[in-house]
């Protein structure tokens, strides 16, 4: 897939009104349903075994691999355990062969579609029809689509688009009323079980232990496919392997809730060998012929790669592409391949091709949603990065980012010049403090949302060192990052006045530079290991005891992202520990410290935007909540308020037309609260908001968390 295919294929999506409103409308329906099914449930706890029973599984893949086949030989099924998609598919095609089988059915198979299975019976075997009974699988099947996800693959299509699938189909006039469509789908399909020679389904897990195939469904086809034809073969790959038939019963709980957000899918199937059937003639057959195909496909090699062996921990939910802001704005076809969304990219990395997730882990725009709901506790955000870095390291970057990254970046002196350089270039297009037009192929930098003016005198050169009256309660650093220093000065001026309030001696260090996350996002991770230890050696000379800033995601980097970066090295890991063990976000700071602040009543109303990174990575939302009342803000709280608000840094750059998209929502959730400022504690989400918010010259506000605690200060 290339890159103008890509662009192609967002654009036509975002374009088709009739999937962004059905993706739109189902993960606003998706997030209180499932909260409700997981009421009284613990759900770290779940996931967590969950984590410990899948990670055992894949670090032991071929021992119970062989136990898996010892077990279900011994229960009657013939097992094949294959290598390759191609050998599965000529081991299926054998036995279609030997049974001169004319018909097939079949369930719940993502495996079968991942090698292309019906494609191939059908070129290379006597089969005259291969009869998806899913039901969204027959309607992608009739309309010769992909699915475009994992548990429902129609959900991209209205009942409308359906309806007339199905009037076609069936030669009759259908109303789009989803009970009759599911009564013609259940009529059409009730004869194909009857007559098929053959089914073909998957397996949700496969038990080590008895040799158990288990299966959810919430439709009886499922059923019917393993049970009424002669042969039944079942495709499951490695990764559905686990080792005791007790670890069947997390999984069959979380599951469901959070595939569909049911409590029980309606039906759940365990198949411990062969069952009876019905030959063509009407006859019993006391025990039918099982064929479980065992594939790998890619799925060592994963489990081999240290980085990579935990996306073996997915159960297929798809909570992750449920919750996805991307997801919901352009579908699964974009992803171009039969695993979609943040793990279908990775998946097709392993189980199809390198190249073609090189591209689409492009689509990921690093908001942590998915890596808080997956209950596989798998980190899909940090997997999308290093496949990132490994496509960057085999394709090379672009010369011109590489030039900013390597010549520009690491050299803090030149790379502030730049900066200052660029406060005078920009005067021509700056009314007031924004940038409404720019010139050339730059123009699409301001459709949809104006950009902040760099400040013409950045907060670097505003202060220094602040010393309260009285002996200082605490030496703390202040780490601004680049929007805070060079953008928006005014949130560090405020945020010194507050600490310096509470009695703290404030420091900002001269050395300081960028925390390095835009080389991170771009796959270079030697640059950003270089700017690690650039900040680092810059603090350690000031003797401090707190490091804080007002950017969460400057304060993940510093506090997580440089331990790892150094973890190992003798001279820097302990170093980076150290310094970590000092850096705080601005609002749990002061909310931890300063008790003893005293307010004046703002008495106006605000909405308070979550920003990715201040909830999902640092677990932090209700300190910025307390401050805000405890300086006498009206609260109302929007609608998605920790939704993205599609910022992601580069991400807006490089995917402008997805990140608009979802600042759209943002900006209409924002209106809707009829507030008169935002408030919010990330200075990227102000530069993305307030400038959506300015391209609709809107009266709303967007002020950082201590902005308004500075007005508010006695």
């Amino acid at each position: 897939m290339s890159t103008g295919n890509l662009k192609k294929d967002i654009q036509s999506a975002l374009n088709n009104d009739n999937l962004t409103g059905a993706l739109g409308r189902f993960g606003e329906a998706y997030i209180p349903a499932r909260e409700k099914a997981y009421e009284g449930k613990d759900f770290e706890e779940l996931r967590q075994k969950i984590s410990n029973c899948k990670r055992n599984a894949a670090e032991n893949m071929d021992r119970l691999a062989e136990k898996f086949i010892a077990q279900a030989e011994k229960n009657g099924a013939i097992v094949f355990r294959a290598k390759t998609g191609d050998e599965a598919k000529e081991y299926i095609a054998q036995v279609v062969k030997k049974h001169q089988v004319e018909t097939i059915i079949k369930s719940k198979s993502m495996a079968s579609e991942e090698i292309h299975l019906n494609d191939y019976l059908l070129k290379n075997t006597d089969v005259a029809e291969v009869t998806e009974t899913d039901l969204g699988e027959w309607i992608i099947q009739l309309c010769g689509q992909r699915p475009s996800h994992m548990v429902m693959p129609a959900i991209h299509m209205t009942r409308g688009e359906v309806a007339d699938i199905f009037a076609k189909e069936t030669n009759q006039n259908l109303e789009p009323d989803i009970a009759k469509l599911v009564k013609v789908a259940r009529e059409n399909l009730r004869d194909k079980f009857l007559k098929a020679d053959l089914g073909i389904s998957g397996a949700n897990i496969a038990v080590a232990e008895t040799g158990t195939l288990v299966m959810c469904t919430n439709e009886g086809n499922g059923r019917l496919t393993t049970t009424v034809p002669p042969v039944h073969v079942v495709l499951v790959g490695l990764e559905k392997l686990v080792e005791k038939f007790e670890d069947v019963g997390p999984i069959l709980e979380a599951l469901p809730r959070s595939a569909t957000a049911q409590k029980l899918t309606t039906y759940v199937t365990m198949m411990t060998g062969p069952a009876a059937a019905i030959d063509r003639a009407g006859n019993l057959i006391e025990q039918k012929e099982m064929h479980i195909v065992l594939m790998d496909n890619g799925r060592t090699e994963m489990r081999n790669d240290p980085m990579f062996k935990q996306a073996l921990q997915c159960i297929r939910c798809a909570s992750c592409l449920n919750v996805c802001p991307v997801f919901q704005q352009v579908g699964g076809h974009v992803y171009g391949d039969v695993y979609t969304g943040g793990i279908g990219t990775i998946l097709t990395a392993f189980l199809n091709s390198f190249e073609k997730a090189g591209e689409l882990q492009n689509l990921c725009l690093r908001c942590e949603r998915c890596k808080a709901f997956c209950p596989g506790k798998i980190d899909i955000p940090a997997l999308i990065a290093e496949l990132r870095r490994r496509t960057v390291k085999k394709e090379g970057l672009p010369m011109g980012q590489k030039l900013i990254l390597e010549k520009v970046l690491t050299n803090r002196k030149l790379f502030h010049s730049l900066i200052r350089t660029a406060s005078l270039a920009q005067k021509p297009f700056v009314k007031g403090n924004v940038i409404r037009h720019l010139p050339l192929f730059f123009s699409g930098l301001t459709e949809g949302r104006s950009l902040p003016a760099v400040a013409a005198t950045p907060l670097r050169d505003r202060i220094s060192r602040s010393v309260p009256t009285g002996k200082p309660k605490a030496k703390v650093g202040y780490y601004a990052g680049c929007l805070g220093d060079f953008v928006y000065p005014e949130q560090g001026e405020a945020a010194y006045k507050v600490l310096n309030k509470m009695g703290m001696e404030v420091v900002f260090p001269m050395e300081q530079t960028c925390c390095g996350i835009p080389a991170t996002q771009m796959g270079a991770p030697e640059v950003a290991l270089t700017l690690a230890k650039q900040n680092i050696e810059a603090f350690e000379k000031e003797g401090l005891d707190y490091i804080v800033s007002l950017c969460p995601t400057c304060v993940e980097v510093l506090k997580h992202h440089f331990v790892d970066q150094l973890k190992g090295d003798p001279n820097w890991q302990a170093r980076a520990e150290k310094f970590a063990a000092k850096v705080i976000d601005f609002s749990s700071f002061v909310a931890n410290h300063g008790q003893d602040l005293q307010f004046n009543k703002l008495g106006t109303k605000v909405t308070y935007h979550d920003s990715c990174h201040m909830k999902r990575s640092l677990k932090v939302w209700q300190e910025p909540r307390a401050l805000l009342n405890k300086a006498g803000v009206e609260l109302i709280e929007m609608k998605g308020c920790d939704d993205c608000c599609g910022f992601g840094g580069s991400y807006s750059v490089k995917m402008p037309e997805i990140s608009k998209a979802i600042l759209e929502k943002k900006i209409n959730n924002t209106t809707a609260t009829a507030a008169e400022v935002l408030a919010l504690d990330c200075p990227g989400c102000k530069m993305q908001i307030a400038g959506g918010l300015d391209a609709k010259s809107s009266n709303i506000q967007v002020k950082h968390t201590a902005e308004l605690l500075a007005e508010a200060i006695k």
